[in-house]
């Protein structure tokens, strides 16, 4: 079982596919959002049988949303890979680095990015995006973390570098510009994902491949990622973790490559699909 969204802006609709056939999720479950997981969507779901539920049609070239209904925040993890802190050379972090991204930009896996007026140095970061699925506040334990973990999907954690590092403060808002965040286009519940530590992820650049990691690599992997923020937050369901990229970005390259205008990123992830993004300038 897996999720996803579909139609125009303001107009998507949640679907489920189920042995490879895809359903539109019951009106009265409502949308993939943190309502959905704290009402037991999930749950609620797995027990249909599927010759009840609507059929959607496999063929439709309705837009690709978001698999996520605007999460009510959206929290990043900072050089987590080995490899990408070695390229950009930094130590490893003692703790995890923590930032926000405004929800704002998480957009469809085939939206458009624009590029920002008067970027320079905007940066592609394929990631593992952690959907919470339960309350998580001061979490004692990472098996009480996984317990709190709805699923996961493939998020794009697009950056405008010289914002995020010349501009002083903090890195948000080389983080938080509109569309930087394409998200999707499957979301996995955590049942259907038996070892996020074991997922190849990869993006390319017009055809260039650029990253190809693993999520074995992190200096904090995904159970500890998220106990660790319950002790400075609440996680709360429908909220998304960006949990950091490997080795390859545009910054981290001998001689630093940024995106321009008509650029293409093409990224995924082990069973979470993949997805693929026009650079546009804004």
């Amino acid at each position: 079982m897996r999720f996803a969204r579909r139609g125009a802006p303001g107009s998507e609709r949640p679907i489920v596919e189920i042995d490879g056939h895809p359903y539109l999720v019951p009106a009265e479950l409502g949308d993939l959002d943190g309502r959905f997981f704290e009402d037991g969507g999930l749950e609620r779901l797995a027990g249909i049988d599927p010759s009840t539920l609507a059929a959607f049609d496999a063929e439709s070239t309705e837009r690709w949303a978001a698999p996520l209904a605007q999460p009510g925040k959206v929290v990043c993890i900072g050089l987590n890979y080995r490899d990408h802190a070695a390229e950009t050379g930094a130590a490893l972090p003692a703790e995890p680095v923590v930032f926000m991204k405004d929800p704002s930009t998480v957009v469809g896996p085939f939206d458009d990015v624009l590029i920002p007026r008067g970027s320079v140095k905007t940066d592609w970061e394929v990631e593992l995006g952690v959907v919470i699925g339960r309350t998580a506040r001061y979490l004692d334990s990472t098996e009480s973390a996984a317990d709190c973990i709805a699923g996961y999907v493939l998020s794009h954690d697009v950056s405008e570098r010289e914002f995020q590092l010349e501009r002083g403060g903090q890195w948000d808002k080389g983080k938080s510009c509109e569309t930087f965040n394409p998200c999707g286009p499957w979301f996995v519940p955590a049942s259907e994902v038996p070892d996020p530590q074991s997922l190849r992820l990869w993006a390319s650049v017009n055809g260039e491949m650029r990253q190809d990691g693993s999520t074995a690599d992190m200096v904090f992997p995904v159970l500890e990622v998220v106990r660790y923020l319950s002790q400075f937050m609440v996680l709360r369901p429908g909220d998304l973790i960006n949990t950091g990229t490997p080795a390859g970005v545009g910054l981290g390259m001998p001689e630093p490559r940024y995106l321009r205008d008509g650029d293409v990123v093409e990224l995924g992830i082990d069973g979470l699909g993949t997805a693929r993004q026009r650079m546009v300038q804004a």
